[in-house]
């Protein structure tokens, strides 16, 4: 097994801040806009975008969720292995809201898919745009692409994103495992 670095944690750090101006510029001062992270990873981009812009660019009205995902996937019971749930914290309703829904890496779209369903449990949004530090873009296997993304990858199906964050594994970085 081999990796190669994709992003140290100065270059995470860059694309952060970029991405937090991105959705300044299209959300203005956030009153009408809700984060939602996507559990189980996506969490802690979620997390770190709503702290950067709180506290770097004094947005004052940021709303914040994480939404679980895991039986509203259409893969949950084909593993072998039983899955456990994450929770889902999101204290507001997201009617005719606009919601950006925040993931670390996207892969398939299937996690993606699974979030529209799942947040219909809280309202009907306005609309829904996605946020995505990674895009493997040459993986989808349905049509959903990022609104905002940090750096696209082209990695060939055998091949692994993986992104680590210094509140869960020590650093920030992205590397490319090939198996």
């Amino acid at each position: 097994m081999s990796q190669k670095v994709l992003l140290n944690a100065k270059e995470v750090n860059i694309i952060l801040h970029r991405l937090a101006c991105q959705l300044i510029e299209n959300h203005n001062d956030f009153s009408n806009t809700v984060l939602i992270g996507i559990q189980p990873r996506g969490k802690y981009l979620a997390n770190r975008l709503a702290k950067m812009l709180t506290e770097d660019y004094k947005v004052k009205n940021i709303q914040l969720g994480h939404l679980d995902i895991t039986f509203f996937r259409d893969d949950f019971r084909r593993g072998e292995k039983t899955l456990e749930a994450n929770t889902t914290e999101i204290n507001f309703l997201v009617e005719n809201k606009n919601v950006v829904f925040i993931d670390d890496v996207l892969y398939t779209g299937r996690s993606i898919r699974s979030a529209l369903t799942a947040i219909q449990s809280f309202g009907r949004p306005n609309e829904i745009e996605l946020l995505t530090l990674i895009d493997r873009r040459f993986s989808r296997h349905l049509p959903i692409q990022p609104n905002y993304r940090g750096r696209q990858v082209d990695a060939i199906n055998k091949e692994k994103v993986k992104v680590n964050w210094a509140e869960n594994d020590g650093e920030d970085s992205v590397y490319l495992i090939n198996n």
